[in-house]
């Protein structure tokens, strides 16, 4: 997980309830209110994806926006902003997201746990959909 200032606390709340349904939780900041930038946290985050240290991730910030660019930046990330349960879900069964991504300031808690479940509920359908996925990456 990570996030910048806007989503700090929402991060906080999502990190508890994933604990309860028993997931491991690597947090790779912020853990302040204070002000500072999204993509001090992103990179850290996709890059343990990339790595295989963490299966997945969920992020956020203000909008979604600014974390999802960086998070994007990656070759091995597909982060999708997600604002209803239905985006996570087909975000996870046709782009088989690694990184879901939360407009913190621009979701309840009860949305944000409700899209969460829908991402994590979801399971990716493989098919055409792979094909498309193995057309994303840069080549150098």
């Amino acid at each position: 997980m990570a996030s910048d200032h806007a989503g700090v606390n929402l991060k906080s709340e999502l990190k508890q309830y994933l604990a309860q349904k028993g997931y491991d939780i690597l947090d790779f900041g912020t853990d302040s209110e204070e002000s500072c930038d999204y993509p001090d946290f992103a990179h850290p985050a996709a890059e343990a994806i990339e790595n295989g240290t963490a299966d997945f991730g969920i992020c956020m910030c203000g909008t979604g926006n600014g974390i999802q660019m960086t998070l994007n930046k990656h070759q091995g990330i597909r982060a999708a902003l997600c604002w209803k349960p239905e985006l996570a879900s087909l975000a996870k069964e046709h782009n088989n997201a690694n990184i879901l991504v939360l407009p913190a300031r621009f979701l309840s808690y009860d949305e944000a746990i409700s899209i969460v479940d829908a991402y994590l509920n979801a399971k990716f359908e493989g098919g055409r959909h792979q094909r498309r996925i193995d057309k994303i990456p840069v080549k150098k």
